[in-house]
């Protein structure tokens, strides 16, 4: 894809700094990354409940509801999961500029992909969650089905199974769902913020 020579940048005069100081709070990008069914979205639909009602200001990035409207044209090839994590990622940029907290939900199984959206941000601004589950526990629950239709052969590159997933060599948190209840997973992630007064 060739960029066009007649689009030029049209900087905004409000900062994020403007607006993080207006909502009293920072705008990190909290990447929640781990296999199907190790609970990003569980997590991360709590969290979001428990930041609003802090009155903090975030959204959740979700990985099926992407694919429903913003990357329905893409399938899970390697290159298609690569173009999934790039669009969210400039997504993730976007909202972190407009003064929210952004939680996404996504496996993004390849640590290339996580660390070019981690190097579109400002120091700081990427927050790793790894959200650690064996594969073991993971297919146990199996909530939507997909690891049993990936294990009889329905679903092809299915992350775990026929397709790689990367885990985080320094993830900045590690949330070990076979371990810690939502609630508990909900409380480290809001400690951790306060401590590093991101909000």
């Amino acid at each position: 894809m060739t960029q066009s020579k007649n689009i030029v940048w049209h900087d905004s005069v409000v900062s994020k700094q403007d607006r993080s100081r207006q909502n009293d709070h920072q705008s990190p990008v909290l990447w929640f990354t781990g296999l199907s069914g190790s609970g990003k979205s569980t997590i991360t639909v709590e969290l979001e409940k428990a930041l609003f009602e802090k009155g903090i200001r975030s959204y959740r990035l979700d990985g099926d509801n992407i694919r429903h409207g913003l990357n329905n044209n893409l399938g899970f090839s390697p290159e298609d999961r690569k173009e999934n994590i790039r669009r969210i990622g400039e997504v993730a940029k976007l909202l972190n500029d407009a003064g929210l907290i952004t939680l996404t939900a996504f496996i993004s199984p390849y640590r290339e992909d996580r660390d070019n959206v981690r190097n579109l941000l400002a120091d700081g601004d990427f927050i790793e969650v790894y959200v650690k589950c064996s594969l073991e526990s993971c297919e146990a629950r199996d909530p939507k089905g997909l690891y049993q239709k990936a294990r009889a052969g329905e679903i092809k590159g299915f992350t775990g199974i026929d397709a790689p997933y990367e885990e985080p060599e320094q993830p900045e948190l590690v949330i070990d769902t076979e371990n810690k209840s939502v609630d508990e997973a909900v409380a480290e992630i809001i400690e951790y913020l306060e401590i590093r007064s991101y909000i």
